[in-house]
């Protein structure tokens, strides 16, 4: 008996590093997986990869920022797979400039995709897990959250709004047997992560550095973040809810 055997799982950005690598990782232990993604292309071949090792993955077109659109693919999720069991919540988009150099237009962007989305992913599943009695949310979001990090400030601002919501409905939810938490990786080898090296000017420069100043020496890969999705997803974590992990190699400690 597998881990998620029989659980429908959906993970946003699904087709993307990290979400890529949570959705497989998924798969392999039993899940049936919806792989959300804006490209539907990228989404395809992580469904594809999965079905190819005898797993079971749709992969679904979703634009988060749209309420319609979301709960067409939540829809299309329980139609073809089943109530949805495990939802990780992963789209994120950031620019990284200065703060004084970003537009509104840039910061309703950044808060449509890294909090509005979210909410929307929230607010489509929750009612149903709540009618179970029966639940569990992963929300991905960043360890600028808790610390800061230059250039990211509406990303930072965000992804903290992130972390207190899913206090909230970790407490509103607890009585109905959802559990909500947070992971929140630090720098890792992602799309998202090339494109803050480029915007730094000096990326040969800016990777020594994070490298020096993680303990474990080394920046994260995608495949260093789904054991801690899991984690939070299984029953192993039953009795942990409203809680918020760190996977950074070290680079921030928090309390």
């Amino acid at each position: 008996m597998r881990r998620f055997d029989n659980q429908t799982v959906i993970v946003t950005g699904g087709g993307g590093g990290i979400g890529g690598a949570t959705c497989r990782r998924f798969a392999k232990e039993g899940a049936r997986v919806a792989v959300f993604d804006l490209n539907l292309e990228a989404a395809e071949k992580v469904a594809a990869d999965i079905r190819a090792e005898g797993g079971m993955a749709e992969a679904l077109r979703c634009d988060i920022t749209d309420r319609d659109s979301v709960n067409a693919a939540v829809a299309a999720t329980e139609s073809k797979l089943g109530p949805v069991d495990v939802l990780v919540n992963n789209a994120g988009w950031d620019v990284f400039k200065p703060f004084v150099k970003t537009e509104p237009a840039q910061w309703e962007r950044l808060i449509a995709i890294n909090l509005t989305g979210a909410l929307h992913m929230h607010h489509a599943v929750l009612p149903g897990m709540a009618a179970r009695k029966k639940g569990r949310i992963v929300n991905i979001a960043s360890d600028a959250a808790r610390v800061g990090s230059s250039g990211e400030a509406v990303y930072a601002a965000c992804k903290g709004g992130l972390v207190s919501f899913s206090k909230t409905i970790a407490r509103e939810h607890a009585r109905h047997g959802i559990t909500v938490n947070v992971v929140c990786p630090g720098p890792t080898d992602t799309a998202l992560f090339a494109d803050y090296k480029e915007g730094a000017g000096n990326p040969e420069k800016l990777m020594e550095a994070f490298t020096r100043s993680i303990p474990l020496g080394r920046i994260g890969q995608p495949q260093d973040l789904p054991g801690a999705v899991l984690f939070f997803a299984s029953e192993d974590a039953a009795y942990v809810t409203g809680q918020v992990l760190s996977v950074s190699g070290g680079l921030t400690m928090n309390g």
